[in-house]
């Protein structure tokens, strides 16, 4: 399958790593926004009409005292009642490395808020209150973390500084979450004792922990290897746009046709072969464009336009990919949900399925079994999924669609369903690996 012309002879690729989406998660109360004021206050990350708006702000929560948690909360309701409902992202930076923030809602009800925010982070940080120890939501977190295939996890133990700053009630903490974590899917998770409020190993190390001898939460954040986490074996990418300037007084763009879009997945060169689907045709890379330029090599997750060497009916929603690693293509899907809306979902119920670039109708054909996320327990076919539960689905769609199962390929392998009529997003899904692939006899493939 085109193995030696696939790789030609070139330097290492190098891939970007300067920038850590992460999010936090826990219980109510645990500190989350707390703590996410203090790394942007702590890292001098705030702008001076920042702190003034937190010092404008202080007489609604914080008693007169800047309340770090405003720099997220940023609803009145949220403000008012001292919690997190909605998503909310921050942005900051150090020397060492770009940050996205997204500070998640901790209560049961606002599951979902937190899929959303989880959704693209490289690393999750669930707090727990070193008071309570590992209670429901925090497991409940540590596992949606793991269905999202979340690769790295920091457990920190917050308000360390509550419980007289004890090395044995942080050991009994981490004890009490290795019990459960290799039921899991999550091979990097690192515990750090902290306090949010005060600044204790957010930032700077703290002189209450001398038999703490790890990073403080920036200098992990700053450090962890994420350039492993992209998928750079098998080449994806779904066509976003045909890009045609036709530009007459040009003549090099006159004839300019190139497919752009977003690398989904592997590496593509100049010369490479790629099969084209849905179309089914094999062709080779002829130039590839970036914003900066024509280059000899792209990979993910750089946004390209791709000119390839024959003409072939591409259009949006298509995806080219590299005959080497063949993904998915049929109409039949195994996927797990979280349920967003509040109509119960329900077998025989139509949809749009949104995945990558392409859109088409899809029908829930068997509701498999409902997770409860809390006891990794399973319980077989339910009536429904209610708002917030997540199970296992089956679904038909119109047309098939290329993916990958979600546990290879982040991007190939997550979806949302759209109710039709509303528009409203009501569910967002994983797909499991695939049963059929693109088949290949002799060079030629079979769609």
């Amino acid at each position: 399958m085109f193995t030696e012309e696939l790789m030609p002879p070139t330097t290492p690729v190098t891939v970007p790593i300067d920038i850590l989406r992460f999010n936090t998660c826990g219980s109510v109360d645990d500190g989350k926004s707390t703590l996410i004021g203090r790394l942007l206050y702590d890292s001098k990350s705030l702008m001076e009409d920042q702190i003034e708006a937190l010092e404008r702000s202080a007489d609604i929560t914080g008693g007169g005292q800047i309340n770090l948690a405003n720099l997220t909360d940023g609803l009145r309701a949220e403000r008012e009642q001292g919690i997190t409902i909605d998503v909310a992202y921050r942005y900051f930076a150090t020397p060492r490395r770009k940050f996205i923030i997204a500070d998640t809602p901790g209560h049961v009800q606002y599951t979902r808020n937190m899929v959303t925010g989880a959704s693209n982070a490289n690393l999750s940080i669930v707090l727990v209150d070193a008071r309570l120890g590992v209670i429901e939501q925090s497991r409940r977190h540590t596992a949606i973390a793991s269905l999202l295939r979340i690769p790295h996890l920091v457990v920190a133990v917050n308000k360390m500084d509550l419980v007289g700053w004890s090395e044995q009630r942080f050991l009994e903490i981490r004890a009490q979450f290795e019990e459960f974590l290799p039921r899991l899917d999550i091979k990097d998770v690192k515990f750090i004792p902290l306090s949010a409020l005060n600044g204790d190993n957010v930032v700077d190390p703290s002189p209450h922990t001398p038999w703490y001898a790890g990073p403080t939460l920036l200098g992990h954040l700053e450090t962890v290897h994420i350039a492993s986490d992209w998928n750079l074996h098998g080449f994806r990418m779904p066509v976003q746009w045909v890009n045609r300037p036709n530009n007459p007084t040009d003549s090099a763009l006159h004839d300019f046709r190139g497919f752009s879009g977003q690398i989904a997945g592997g590496i593509v060169r100049v010369g490479q072969k790629v099969l084209t689907l849905p179309a089914g045709v094999v062709t080779t890379v002829k130039e590839i464009w970036t914003y900066d330029g024509a280059v000899q090599e792209a990979f993910c997750p750089q946004s390209v336009t791709l000119v390839l060497a024959d003409d072939i009916d591409i259009s949006r929603g298509s995806m080219i990919i590299g005959p080497d690693y063949l993904p998915g293509f049929t109409t039949e899907l195994h996927a797990e949900v979280c349920w967003m809306h509040s109509r119960p979902l329900q077998a025989g119920r139509k949809y749009f399925l949104k995945h990558t670039t392409h859109t088409v109708q899809v029908i829930v054909t068997e509701l498999v079994n409902q997770l409860k996320v809390a006891t990794l327990e399973s319980v077989p076919n339910p009536a429904s999924l209610a708002m917030n539960d997540i199970g296992e689905i089956r679904l038909r769609t119109a047309k098939p669609i290329v993916f990958d199962g979600y546990n290879v390929n982040r991007l190939t392998g997550s979806f949302i369903l759209i109710e039709q009529g509303t528009n409203a997003t009501v569910a967002a899904g994983m797909l499991l690996p695939p049963r059929e692939t693109v088949k290949s006899e002799n060079g030629d493939y079979v769609i």
